[in-house]
């Protein structure tokens, strides 16, 4: 049986990580916070259980408030400011890697797009995503 191995990092190489298995979930986020991080229209994202990650080398945080109250943690290098995952290491139960970080982006597929109210006119999402007008339940 051949498995696809999630693996990633920064465009400098100094922060990787790696899954022991597939991501629970792939979408793109178009919050207002999710384009100012990304300097684009949206964030691809891919959500993993904290067990599951191996996460390597020197980190940035970024904290801003979260839509349902909270602190939301961005994480990037420090050297290239390359922006690898979400969350707080050694206290989340879960993770958001950004899928731009995956050093094989054909094994990003998104089912889902969050914040379809932030949306610019000029992110033309892929068909077939179940969309969320904000976050879902």
């Amino acid at each position: 049986m051949i498995t696809k191995t999630f693996k990633g990092g920064c465009l400098c190489g100094a922060l990787r990580w790696e899954a022991d298995r597939a991501p629970d979930y792939m979408g793109v986020c178009c919050c207002v916070d999710c384009r100012k991080a990304s300097g684009s229209g949206f964030i691809p994202f891919m959500g993993f259980p904290a067990a599951a990650l191996t996460i390597t080398g020197p980190t940035r945080q970024y904290r801003s408030p979260a839509l349902r109250g909270g602190e939301a943690t961005r994480n990037a290098c420090p050297t290239c400011d390359g922006l690898v995952f979400g969350g707080e290491l050694g206290l989340d139960d879960s993770h958001t890697v950004y899928a731009g970080s995956l050093d094989d982006p054909a094994l990003f597929k998104p089912t889902m797009l969050l914040f379809e109210r932030d949306r610019p006119d000029w992110v033309i999402p892929p068909e077939g995503l179940e969309r969320f007008k904000t976050m879902p339940d």
